[in-house]
């Protein structure tokens, strides 16, 4: 039985609650979450006893406060607050790398909990969303493959056949996120091949102690220093056919269904960034001083300000129009892939300003800045490079003009 939208609420937040809801997460960033910045730079928050220990302790806090997993309705063990509430807290919480866990909203477990509320049986559900919730078990996300471009998911080659009442998997994965002490894998595999392309897919949950399932390596990955981004083999791996998510042959719509919200989670993680790095780049300029003045004084830093400020401003509009086009149930294709492109770009760009502002404090690790270039530079590849993008925006417009009808700009 399939459950009700992932972003179901209990009822809709007034505007008011919203922006108590962000001075709420504000207030509990400045106390607990950047203090603990460096204690988790140098302790996994998933691997050492230290790093648990404390992750576990302000997982307790933001549980305490009602807080604790906003992507999900309460019925299913989260927040309760809609699609756009959800949204504007992920502005804030995209300011520190630590923080969507200790809210119980990282990736890939965040979308994994979605997917399964949605689209996995009562079983399943109980077996594994649950505790995904509750934060007592990791999960990851198994679908690009080293032999097969990430851009084109029809090509995938792991396959699922039907052996009684069992799946037996067979495949070689790699890029799944959080692979490394994860209790079970959500696997796109193809078990439809009679089907079209997008009909071949299928999503299946497989429990990582099943046999023959193996890590090869955690993939070292540029700007990551505790995720384990695993290359897996998939060898005779025996499930049972109940543990498939939706119907057979459903993989791409479920695909859609995380990747749509998930690109849209991103790219307002992204704005907090971004709106970090910009503050960071003022408050250095007003004070450092250079050739007898500070360099707030210097045109190309003011350049550099202004040129930010106006970015920021407009990857925010972009990404909060495709959110609000996904909150009334449209798929939002062409306005997602615009902010997933252009919003990796300015994070980027704003992210180099403020650490050429900075100098060579910017490439040390004093501030949060080289671990935040790092790291986005991942951003115009994962979850679909940028030439995808731009090819999905550029095809369906040009598909709109063909068909004798012009493309809306008109407000969202």
């Amino acid at each position: 039985m399939t459950a009700p939208h992932a972003h179901g609420t209990d009822r809709k937040l007034t505007d008011a609650e919203v922006l108590d809801l962000r001075e709420k997460v504000k207030a509990f960033m400045e106390s607990d979450v950047y203090p603990n910045e460096p204690f988790f730079h140098h302790n996994s928050p998933r691997r050492s006893e230290a790093g648990v220990k404390k992750m576990k302790e302000l997982q307790a806090k933001t549980k305490a406060m009602g807080m604790w997993a906003p992507h999900l309705p309460s019925e299913a063990g989260g927040m309760g607050i809609g699609f756009m509430p959800y949204v504007y807290m992920n502005e804030i919480l995209g300011r520190s790398p630590i923080a969507p866990m200790a809210f119980g909203s990282q990736a890939p477990d965040s979308g994994n909990a979605e997917i399964l509320w949605q689209f996995g049986s009562r079983d399943l559900q109980d077996k594994y969303m649950k505790p995904l919730v509750n934060g007592d078990i990791y999960s990851c996300y198994s679908m690009t493959e080293p032999e097969v471009s990430g851009a084109d998911p029809t090509n995938l080659q792991t396959t699922a056949r039907r052996d009684g009442d069992e799946w037996v998997i067979n495949g070689h994965k790699w890029f799944s996120s959080q692979g490394e002490g994860s209790t079970f894998a959500i696997v796109m595999c193809a078990s439809e091949l009679d089907q079209p392309p997008h009909r071949r897919m299928s999503q299946i949950v497989v429990p990582t102690n099943t046999p023959g399932f193996e890590i090869v390596r955690p993939v070292p990955v540029m700007g990551e220093t505790d995720g384990s981004h695993a290359e897996i083999r998939y060898t005779d791996v025996r499930v049972p056919i109940t543990n498939i998510l939706g119907e057979p042959g459903g993989g791409f719509r479920i695909a859609q269904k995380r990747l749509g919200p998930g690109r849209i989670h991103h790219c307002m993680r992204w704005l907090g960034q971004m709106q970090r790095a910009f503050e960071l780049m003022v408050e250095y300029s007003l004070t450092r001083e250079v050739y007898g003045s500070t360099l707030s004084e210097k045109q190309t830093v003011q350049n550099w300000i202004a040129d930010s400020y106006v970015e920021i401003q407009a990857a925010r509009a972009l990404t909060l129009s495709a959110a609000k086009k996904i909150d009334t149930g449209d798929e939002a294709r062409v306005e997602i892939s615009a902010i997933k492109f252009f919003g990796a770009k300015i994070l980027h760009d704003v992210i180099d300003r403020a650490i050429q502002v900075h100098g060579a404090r910017g490439v040390s690790g004093d501030t949060p800045l080289e671990g935040m270039y790092r790291a986005a530079r991942g951003a115009r590849i994962y979850d679909g490079p940028d030439e995808t993008h731009r090819m999905v925006v550029s095809r369906r417009i040009l598909q709109s003009f063909k068909a004798g009808n012009k493309w809306d700009f008109g407000i969202q």
